[in-house]
């Protein structure tokens, strides 16, 4: 039988094909640039095999707790994907037909995150407590401990049991090796960890040590910036964690100021040499010099036929860290010289407006949010444990 149609596992009667296989497999390459280590194939078609599982378990929960997922829930999502990626949704479709993969694979990942999600919250977050004496004893703290450092950080989770532990181990550290490589930390998230943020590239957001397991805790005192930790043993399996960012509690950083900018972007025909743009740049540095103002901007994309886009809401904080070095120093007015490079264009920034943020403490509603997906995160991977253990999966 064709690989289309020829049954690797079926999951309570519902089957899952090579191709599923195949494609998902596919999608995983585009969301690490396009390659995968050749040596890792096996394991990752196992690893994808098993997500697939899960996700059809979860799918099907949902569907047994009389939640709808509509197509058109599903078209939004993938409106929004492709407009990340700068594609209209017909031209992610080809994209992704011509890399192996199809528009079926992510909308049906797609429908897993949603199903998922909202399966949580009629199943999970409805039953959760989160006591107003918790919270106020969180803020107290909070504020007892101003000036301590935070950490923003992300997480892959991988399950074990006494039986496979040494085999998730493996997996994890294989993972490990990846990242290390380059791999991208919030796409193997989104494709391996088993918690539930997955779905958001396994961002826990912004903690402090003693929120966390002591065991990842420990570990994450002596991390920093971009540094990405060993598997770390933990109820139920092994976490790999990532430290993306740090603060301190409660105290001021220029980081958080949140700016308007202008991008100008000027691209070079195929085949132009630096030599050759190297006179097109130098104006145009001299230009962002000499910008006077927001306005400028403007002028200076007519000047050169470039392209200008404007972004609200963009915090210091969020760039990369060489840009954040860049941009710190800069006035409301002021422009950067040009960054980039002649195949992908070079650009410039103007600052047009910069609103500084103050260190106050998490308002009660942030912190019992934090608390309350905390204890969701905990209750899901029991449950999605529960359904694994009740499902009758035939592999073939």
């Amino acid at each position: 039988m064709p690989s289309v149609v020829k049954a690797t596992a079926i999951v309570n009667g519902e089957v899952i094909t090579q191709t599923d296989i195949d494609q998902r497999l596919a999608l995983l390459a585009i969301a690490n640039g396009g390659q995968l280590p050749a040596d890792e194939l096996d394991r990752l078609r196992q690893q994808v095999l098993r997500n697939l599982i899960d996700e059809t378990l979860q799918i099907q929960a949902a569907r047994a707790a009389e939640i709808t997922i509509k197509p058109a829930d599903i078209d939004r999502t993938l409106a929004r994907v492709a407009a990340n990626t700068k594609q209209s949704v017909e031209q992610l479709t080809a994209m992704l037909e011509a890399n192996g993969s199809s528009i079926n694979t992510m909308r049906r990942q797609i429908e897993g995150e949603i199903a998922w999600s909202r399966l949580q919250r009629a199943k999970i977050e409805s039953s959760i407590s989160v006591g107003e004496e918790e919270v106020k004893a969180i803020l107290d703290k909070m504020n007892a401990a101003k000036g301590t450092q935070e950490f923003r950080v992300g997480e892959i989770f991988l399950s074990a049991t006494a039986g496979n532990e040494a085999q998730a181990l493996s997996n994890a550290n294989r993972i490990l090796e990846q990242l290390r490589n380059g791999a991208s930390f919030a796409g193997y998230a989104r494709q391996y960890s088993e918690a539930s943020t997955a779905a958001v590239g396994g961002d826990l957001g912004w903690v402090r040590p003693e929120q966390l397991p002591e065991s990842i805790a420990a570990q994450l005192r002596s991390m920093r910036p971009g540094q990405v930790s060993q598997p770390i043993p933990v109820q139920g399996g092994f976490s790999i964690v990532a430290v993306q960012d740090t603060r301190k509690i409660l105290t001021a950083d220029p980081r958080d100021a949140v700016l308007t900018l202008k991008q100008v972007s000027i691209t070079f025909p195929k085949g132009t040499s630096r030599q050759q743009a190297e006179p097109l740049v130098a104006r145009f540095a001299q230009s962002a010099q000499n910008v006077g103002g927001c306005g400028g901007a403007d002028r200076i994309a007519a000047d050169f036929k470039g392209e200008l886009v404007e972004s609200d809401q963009v915090k210091i904080r969020d760039l990369p860290p060489a840009l954040q070095q860049i941009m710190l120093p800069l006035q409301v007015g002021q422009a950067t010289q040009p960054f980039g490079s002649i195949d992908e264009g070079v650009r410039i920034l103007v600052i047009c407006g910069r609103d500084e943020v103050d260190a106050t403490a998490p308002t009660y509603d942030e912190v019992f949010s934090q608390l309350n997906e905390e204890r969701v995160n905990l209750r899901a991977r029991r449950y999605l444990r529960d359904l694994r253990r009740d499902a009758v999966i035939e592999f073939r």
